[in-house]
């Protein structure tokens, strides 16, 4: 049998850990610079995820206030 068993693909921490090691061999091979770059630019990247979200966010609706009279 030549295909995989239901559920026995990969899940997204593994391609994260790869992901990780990934990077761990590129500042091994560059050295701290390249470390500081990709620190930066993840910065980056998350602030202007932050920001975007911020300036596309729709406008809050005012809360309705509910008048109850007593019985």
């Amino acid at each position: 049998m030549n295909c995989r068993r239901h559920g026995s693909k990969p899940t997204i921490a593994l391609w994260m850990l790869v992901a990780v090691a990934d990077l761990a061999i590129l500042v091994a091979a560059t050295g701290v610079v390249a470390m500081l770059l990709i620190v930066v630019a993840m910065l980056a990247v998350g602030g202007g995820v932050v920001a975007s979200r911020s300036l596309f966010r729709p406008p809050a609706q005012p809360a309705k206030v509910v008048a109850r009279r007593r019985a």
